[in-house]
């Protein structure tokens, strides 16, 4: 009897200790199949060694180029003038964009582009004048009317004189326009004289077309108390495309509009013309 109970109890006890290690094993395979998840989650996907190379590449590459920036950044912090000068290009480069997207909506076939040097608007030549002359097209006359009329409303807030109207809203660099100068230009077909003759005249008619839409033009002064508005004829001398193509030549007969900005040499200048905006008036001459 005694037997009998003895082996009941090792069967218990066996029993017991099969379900205590099914249980451990059933825990184990549990943790083993979570930390197999985990880690399928935390492994990074496999990449190619060629994109790995080319990522790594690239960060050290950006690392130099924020290094180069602080550098410059830290150069501005402690040269006002350059800060300043910074800001004037920007503002130039946001008056041309702005006068070539209101060309564009009151002329959507208008070829009006900004120079890569971001300075100045260019007009094909051809959609102004026919070939070989200096005579506005009738047709095309409306566009340089149009140019008059933009710049009227651009001009206050950066020149001096009876219209200025500067504020904070329009010319928060406290920019001042040198001088917008009305460039014409010709292809390389025919003689260098007759073509810088050809192309001052294709500026000047440009000029006077833009004076009987806006007399004002004229008025609207530098710091130095000169009239911004001016003309120049360069000729066959600044192609900005094959001359020895038709486009080519087509896009080099043309009319550019070149902003010139006031930059100054010093703070002293900077203030100076500034204080010019605000009050509207010339002060006295900045050299």
């Amino acid at each position: 009897m005694k037997g009998v109970r003895r082996r009941q109890h090792e069967d218990e006890e066996e029993s017991a200790f099969v379900s205590m290690t099914d249980m451990t094993v059933s825990f184990l395979f549990i943790v083993m199949i979570l930390l197999a998840f985990f880690a399928s989650q935390l492994k990074p996907d496999s990449v190619p060694r060629a994109d790995y190379n080319r990522v790594v590449s690239e960060r050290d590459t950006l690392r130099v180029e924020v290094k180069v920036l602080k550098e410059k950044l830290k150069q501005l912090e402690e040269n006002p003038v350059e800060i300043y000068l910074g800001a004037v290009a920007q503002e130039r480069k946001r008056i041309l964009q702005d006068l070539q997207s209101k060309l564009r909506a009151d002329f959507p076939d208008l070829q009006v582009v900004i120079s890569e040097e971001m300075d100045a608007l260019r007009f094909k030549g051809d959609g102004l004048f026919l070939t070989g002359s200096s005579e506005l097209r009738a047709e095309k006359r409306r566009i340089v009317e149009s140019i008059a009329t933009r710049l009227g409303q651009v001009l206050p807030c950066y020149t001096l004189g009876r219209l200025s109207s500067w504020n904070n809203g329009c010319n928060a660099a406290g920019a001042a326009i040198e001088a917008v100068q009305i460039e014409g230009h010709t292809d390389s077909d025919g003689q260098d004289n007759s073509n810088l003759t050809l192309s001052t005249n294709r500026a000047n008619e440009t000029f006077f077309a833009m004076l009987k839409r806006e007399a004002s033009l004229v008025e609207h002064r530098n710091n130095r108390g000169q009239p911004v508005l001016s003309v120049a004829g360069y000729g066959k001398m600044r192609p900005v495309a094959d001359n020895r193509t038709a486009d080519g030549k087509a896009t080099n007969r043309r009319i550019d509009l070149r902003i010139i900005m006031y930059t100054p040499r010093s703070l002293e200048e900077i203030q100076k013309v500034q204080e010019d905006l605000r009050k509207g008036v010339l002060s006295g001459s900045v050299r």
